[in-house]
Formats: structure tokens, C-alpha cells, sequence
């Protein structure tokens, strides 16, 4: 039970932060996006802030918790590296990436998210089965 009040309680500051973002700035909280602008030194302030906290959540999440949790990678640093780079092209191609079309652009119900949310599902679904169908 405590593991699903921590998914809750992270997803419920996932929540107010964009909430907060669109409320207070007019942007959306989409990370690519927050970081695109940033790497132009557009909005320093506020995208730098926001990157920021990112980079700190998980130190304030060591010194709650007293640890961080257990994580298991089981692919080499290649597989990694392109995964990385397929994310970053499928961001750009879809005008945004999982943060903003699924928090904010779903929430807002815009068309364009929900159709970039179930591309972004079935390609998932896609990939793991793939993967494990060839045992990695």
C-alpha cells in the first residue's frame, strides 16, 4: 500500500507543478519544450527553475526516504543511447512529448494530445513485446 501512496503523492505534485506552470506562466509542462526554450535562453528564469527541480526531486527524495529506491537495468549503455535518441526525435515529431501531451494536453482535451498519448501507448506496447519476442 505505501508504494501507491508514493505514485499517488508524486503524481499529485506532478499534477499541481503543471497546474502551477500553466496558471501562473501560460506554459505548458512539457519537458522538451521547458528544455528546448532553456537551450535557446528563452525564459531563464522560470525554465531554469523548473529543470532544476526536476534535477532536485530526486535528492529531496533521498534525504525524506533515507535512500533511493531500487532500480534495475538489465540493457547495455547502446540500446539506452538509441532509446534516448528515439524519444528525443519522437519528441520533436510530435510536437511535444509525454509530459506535456500527457498531463497537461489530456487534461485540457485537446485532440492533438490524445492522439500523440495513443502513439506514444501503442508504440510502447510495441517495442516491449518486440523486445521481449527477441528475448532482450
Amino acid at each position: 500500500m505505501n508504494t501507491y501512496l508514493l505514485s499517488l503523492g508524486g503524481g499529485l505534485l506532478i499534477g499541481a507543478s503543471a497546474v502551477m506552470l500553466l496558471l501562473l506562466n501560460g506554459r505548458i509542462a512539457g519537458i522538451s519544450g521547458i528544455v528546448g526554450r532553456l537551450a535557446q535562453g528563452i525564459g531563464l528564469t522560470t525554465n531554469l527553475a523548473f529543470v532544476l527541480g526536476l534535477l532536485l526531486g530526486p535528492i529531496v527524495y533521498m534525504l525524506a526516504f533515507g535512500g533511493f529506491p531500487a532500480v534495475e537495468i538489465t540493457v547495455g549503455w547502446p540500446l539506452i543511447i538509441v532509446a534516448g535518441l528515439l524519444v528525443g526525435f519522437g519528441s520533436r515529431m510530435g510536437s511535444g512529448c509525454t509530459s506535456g501531451h500527457g498531463v497537461l494536453g489530456l487534461a485540457t482535451l485537446s485532440r492533438r494530445s490524445m492522439a500523440a498519448v495513443a502513439t506514444f501507448l501503442t508504440a510502447g506496447v510495441v517495442a516491449v513485446a518486440t523486445l521481449r519476442g527477441l528475448g532482450i
